[in-house]
């Protein structure tokens, strides 16, 4: 039976009425046809979904829309709702940090978790965080790069 879910998502109040066991994945990409996040494995395992959930990277493949109630989301969509690209988006670019471009909002959003939490992150940590996210075309070089130099514009304030 459907449910009325409400949370914030990307800096606007959403409701729906959904069922309630459906993914976050599904619902952000079949009812509000926000398709930056994408299927990957279905099991949390490769990264391509991941969004952040109250400040913390989710896998919205393995997350209910139920669990989101009141809670705010960010999607790649609303990381720069200026239209202007925000640090770790325009460092992709730059360092060339992707290829098929599959993996890449979701290596941007958990980048962008783990510099959230750790601002002063060392590379050695910034391996580690990111380890879980795949990129099938063997970019993980350039990623790093691009992580580095965003988390740095990003410690400056801009």
């Amino acid at each position: 039976m459907k449910k009325t879910i409400e949370f914030m998502l990307n800096g606007e109040a959403v409701s729906l009425s959904v069922l309630p066991s459906r993914s976050l994945l599904s619902v952000l990409r079949q009812d509000l046809e926000l398709t930056g996040s994408k299927y990957g494995c279905g099991k949390g395992l490769c990264g391509a979904c991941t969004v952040l959930v109250d400040g913390n990277t989710m896998r919205s493949c393995r997350v209910s829309i139920e669990s989101v109630a009141g809670k705010k989301v960010l999607t790649i969509e609303g990381l720069a709702p200026a239209g202007d690209l925000h640090p770790l988006q325009q460092a992709f670019v730059e360092e060339d940090a992707l290829q098929c471009g599959y993996c890449t909002p979701g290596m941007i959003m958990q980048a962008y978790g783990v510099l959230l939490k750790d601002p002063q992150i060392t590379r050695e940590e910034v391996i580690r965080r990111m380890e879980g996210n795949l990129c099938r075309c063997g970019a993980h070089k350039r990623i790093l790069q691009a992580v580095e130099k965003a988390a740095a514009v990003m410690r400056e304030g801009r």
